[in-house]
């Protein structure tokens, strides 16, 4: 998804009596992944006569309490009603408590509270009663969904080692974060149910290009064996090529290579077969929590369908599902939330999100 089209974001008009809403983003202004979380957003709140502000913590993620204490400080009639974030780097417990006694609504997307964080959290409406819920994908899809893709291709390159076994490398996003334990936990799945793979090593890549250049450079001097490389992101995958290339290796051919996200440069990698595996679509959660938002705000609560849901909403990418999602996304063409909305279409009984039913 283009960059230059958050204009469309900062263009939305101004909704009278409408409800406000704050989107702390936990990633850069310039991040291609978290733009365009916040375009999908954008493209919700004008459907649905929202009101949006999105506030980049620009990857630091104390800046993320830096940003609730501003929001917590305005006066009554300028804060929002509704306060959306993700639980990357473990923020929520610090994020929920501050917001608490604000009267602010708090809602969780793409990442949640991890088993570890429950004894501060608890579950949505009891310890914090302003926390209303959750959304997120099915995070254990995305690393599932590429390590078989990557594995499939290496069979068909006949990428063996000599021991007659694939051998794979993992650069994983971090430690804390729900959705990056989920997606090595996915991409460990289809490595156990292949039988021929052996996972070499995993190590942390923080989400970032530049700490993935540098760790592939002694993981591809320590396991020179190793053909397959399944990074948690695509800005991972590509600093490993880097290294790679760098090195006199071949991307798609020395080592294929997998990743995860629909940036415009993503999708070029997947054309071009540098990118042997992709999987994404899941930035349109933010979205979709805008839909669950706007239903409670109205009456519609979402308690009966659960307070904390997970929905499929990875697809692989070939490079036909890349033509049709940039044509619908980076046309600027509308789409029309509000026949996903309890409160406006009386037929949707249950929540079903994904992604590729926004491409139709």
């Amino acid at each position: 998804m283009k960059i230059g089209w958050f204009v469309v974001f900062l263009l939305l008009p101004t909704w009278v009596g409408a409800q406000k809403v704050v989107f702390i983003n936990p990633g850069k202004s310039d991040e291609a992944y978290w733009v365009g979380a916040s375009q999908s957003m954008a493209l919700a709140a004008e459907s649905l006569k929202m009101n949006l502000e999105v506030r980049y913590a620009e990857r630091e993620h104390l800046r993320s309490f830096d940003i609730a204490r501003e929001l917590i400080a305005r006066p009554a009639d300028s804060r929002p009603d509704y306060v959306v974030f993700s639980n990357d780097h473990a923020v929520s417990p610090e994020l929920l408590r501050l917001f608490e006694p604000s009267g602010i609504k708090s809602f969780l997307a793409y990442s949640k509270p991890s088993p570890q964080e429950r004894a501060q959290t608890g579950q949505p409406r009891q310890k914090f009663k302003n926390w209303i819920g959750s959304l997120e994908p099915k995070a254990q899809d995305a690393g599932y969904l590429t390590a078989q893709a990557l594995i499939r291709k290496g069979r068909a390159l006949k990428a063996y080692a000599p021991d007659g076994r694939l051998h794979l490398l993992a650069i994983a996003g971090d430690r804390s974060t729900n959705s990056s334990i989920l997606r090595n936990a996915g991409m460990r799945q289809a490595v156990k149910e292949a039988g021929d793979v052996v996972l070499d090593q995993e190590v942390y890549g923080d989400w970032t290009r530049d700490k993935a250049a540098e760790q592939a450079q002694w993981l591809f001097q320590r396991y020179p064996q190793a053909r397959l490389l399944w990074a948690g992101n695509d800005l991972m995958a590509f600093g490993a090529m880097q290294t790679l290339e760098q090195r006199g290796g071949v991307v798609g051919k020395t080592v294929l290579f997998s990743g995860v996200n629909t940036s415009d440069e993503a999708l070029d990698a997947l054309r071009r077969g540098r990118l042997s595996a992709l999987a994404g679509g899941h930035f349109v959660t933010g979205a979709w929590a805008m839909v669950m938002i706007h239903d409670h705000h109205r009456g519609k609560d979402f308690v009966d369908q659960g307070l904390e849901l997970e929905m499929p909403m990875f697809a692989l990418f070939t490079p036909q599902l890349a033509d049709r999602f940039q044509a619908v996304f980076n046309g600027k063409k509308p789409i029309d939330f509000q026949r996903y909305s309890k409160v406006l279409n009386p037929r949707v009984q249950r929540y079903a999100f994904g992604f590729e039913q926004l491409l139709k």
